[in-house]
C-alpha cells in the first residue's frame, strides 16, 4: 500500500514508523525533520530546544521508546522543586494540587484567597460539561491563585493563561473528579483536588514523574525517521490534496510519485484545514475553530551559576513568573542544569528563558537581541544573579509561530467533530498535537491509532 504522510514531526515520524510494512512517503515543508522536537548542538552536548521532558508514568510512551531501543538512553530529573516568583518574591511550588491549583491554602497567597480555599462553598456542577480553567477557580478560589500560580503553570505547558484554556480539556482527572461528586452530592474544587491527590497516591507511582533523553529529542525524532523505512521528501511544500477514485493526489509532491492508497496529515491544525479543504471540507471548516499560540526559547549556557558578586541561581529546577507580575517579559525559566543531571556534569550552567502566551505574539517577535536583553535582566532581577559579569559562552534563540493548539473548553467537541467527518473520507485521516493532547505520550499515542486506523 501507498501512503503518503504531511508533516514531519513526532506525530508523523511515528505514523511512518506504525506503517513501516507499507511503501510510506513523508513530506515536510521545513528543511529538518522533529517539528517542535527540535535538539540544538551546544559545544558540549544536545540541548533541547523544544519540548525537553515527557510524562514518564505514561507506561505506553516508556514501553514504545524501548521498543525503538532507546530504554537505555532514558534519564530521569533531580529531586529538586520548581519556584514560582510572585509579589516580588520566589516561593515554592504549592505540591499536592493538580495543575498548579492547590488543595490548600498557602502563605503567598492573600488572606481572603486562603479563607476562601479553605472554606470553600459548594458549587454546581454539570456532569460531562467544561468551563475555563480561570473561570472556575476564580469563582471559588479567587483571582490571586489564577492569576499567580494556575497560569503560570499551563503557560509552560500550553502557552496559554488559565482563561483560554478548558479544564476537562487540559486536566481530565479533575473534570472527572468533579464529575464524580456531582453524580453523588456536594461538589467543591477542593474536593476534587484532594480526589484527584489520593488517586495518585493509590495509582501507580513507582520512579519520578517525569524523564527526558541524554541525547535530546533528537535520539527519538531520527531514530523513528530511519527505523521508519519512510521515503523523507525535506523542503517540500503541499498544498492541498484531492481524490480519484480511490486514490489521493497530494499537491506539491514529486510528479513521478503518482497518487497514493491513503494519506495521513499531520501538520497543525489550520495548515491541515487548508490541505483538507477540498477532499474533506467539513473537518477543514472544524479544524480551521482550533487558534494556535506561539512562543519563544531563549537557551543560554552561562560560565557558572554564581556571578562574581556571590548571588547564585536558586536550587530548583525552574521558575515560573506570575501572569500578573509587573515589569518582567519572560514567563518561565527552566533551570535545566539544575533540573538533569547529565546537564550538570557539563561545564557551565543551562538555562531556558521562555516568552509567550496566547494572544501576546508580539514578544515572540520581538528582535533576538531583545529576548536576550528580557530574559537576562528578568534573571536578575527575580534571583539577584548578573549573567553578564559571570559570562555567556552560548545563545540560542528558538521560536516557535503557532507551536500550540489552544485547549479551550470547546476544543474536545471540535475534535470529535473533526474525527466524525473524516470518518466519512475513506484512506484519509489527520492527528497531531491538536487531537488527544499536546505532550508527546499523548501525540505519540494518537498518531499510532490514526496509523493503525489507515489500514484496517
Amino acid at each position: 500500500m501507498k501512503i503518503a504522510i504531511i508533516g514531519a514531526g513526532l506525530a508523523g515520524l511515528t505514523a511512518a514508523y506504525e506503517l513501516r510494512d507499507h511503501e510510506v512517503y513523508v513530506f515536510e515543508a521545513a528543511g529538518r525533520i522533529g517539528g517542535k522536537l527540535h535538539t540544538v548542538p551546544f559545544n558540549d552536548g544536545p540541548t533541547d530546544m523544544g519540548a525537553e521532558a515527557f510524562v514518564a508514568r505514561r507506561s505506553d510512551a516508556v514501553a514504545f521508546f524501548e521498543e525503538l531501543g532507546l530504554g537505555d538512553k532514558l534519564v530521569t530529573p533531580s529531586g529538586l522543586r520548581p519556584r514560582v516568583y510572585t509579589g516580588g518574591e520566589l516561593h515554592f511550588l504549592p505540591q499536592g494540587g493538580v495543575m498548579g491549583i492547590p488543595g490548600e491554602p498557602q502563605d503567598f497567597f492573600s488572606a481572603a484567597t486562603n479563607e476562601k480555599i479553605a472554606n470553600e462553598k459548594p458549587f454546581t456542577w454539570e456532569i460531562g460539561g467544561d468551563v475555563s480553567v480561570g473561570q472556575l477557580v476564580r469563582q471559588q478560589y479567587g483571582d490571586d491563585v489564577v492569576d499567580h500560580v494556575v497560569s503560570a503553570l499551563l503557560g509552560g505547558v500550553y502557552s496559554c493563561s488559565a482563561d483560554d484554556l478548558g479544564l476537562r480539556a487540559t486536566v481530565p482527572q479533575l473534570a472527572a473528579a468533579l464529575d464524580t461528586l456531582a453524580a453523588d452530592g456536594e461538589v467543591t474544587l477542593s474536593a476534587a483536588v484532594e480526589a484527584v491527590a489520593a488517586g495518585r497516591k493509590s495509582g501507580p507511582a513507582d520512579g519520578p514523574v517525569f524523564a527526558t533523553f541524554a541525547g535530546g529529542y533528537a535520539s527519538l525524532y531520527e531514530a523513528l525517521a530511519e527505523k521508519s523505512g519512510a521515503q523523507i521528501h525535506l523542503d517540500t511544500f503541499i498544498s492541498g490534496i484531492t481524490a480519484e477514485g480511490d486514490t489521493f493526489h497530494v499537491q506539491g509532491a514529486p510528479k513521478d510519485l503518482g497518487t497514493f492508497d491513503r494519506v495521513l496529515v499531520t501538520t497543525p491544525a489550520p495548515t491541515s484545514a487548508r490541505l483538507l479543504t477540498k477532499v474533506a471540507p467539513s473537518a477543514a471548516e472544524e479544524l480551521k475553530k482550533i487558534k494556535l499560540a506561539s512562543s519563544a526559547v531563549v537557551g543560554f549556557n552561562f560560565e557558572s551559576n554564581t556571578d562574581p558578586e556571590g548571588n547564585s541561581i536558586p536550587e530548583a529546577t525552574g521558575i515560573l513568573v506570575a501572569a500578573d507580575e509587573p515589569g518582567l517579559h519572560a514567563k518561565a525559566f527552566t533551570l535545566s542544569s539544575n533540573k538533569w543531571p547529565h546537564l550538570g556534569e557539563r561545564p557551565g550552567f543551562i538555562v531556558r528563558a521562555s516568552f509567550g502566551r496566547f494572544g501576546d505574539d508580539e514578544i515572540t517577535r520581538a528582535e533576538e537581541d531583545d529576548l536576550v536583553d528580557y530574559a537576562l535582566d528578568d534573571l536578575k532581577k527575580i534571583t539577584g544573579f548578573d549573567a553578564r559579569a559571570t559570562g555567556v559562552s552560548e545563545i540560542y534563540t528558538q521560536r516557535w509561530f503557532g507551536g500550540i493548539p489552544r485547549y479551550d473548553e470547546t476544543h474536545l467537541d471540535t475534535v470529535a467533530r473533526v474525527h466524525d467527518a473524516l470518518a466519512n473520507v475513506e484512506g484519509l485521516d489527520a492527528t497531531g498535537a491538536w487531537a488527544d493532547g499536546v505532550g508527546v505520550p499523548a501525540v505519540i499515542a494518537a498518531a499510532r491509532k490514526s496509523a493503525a486506523a489507515l489500514v484496517e
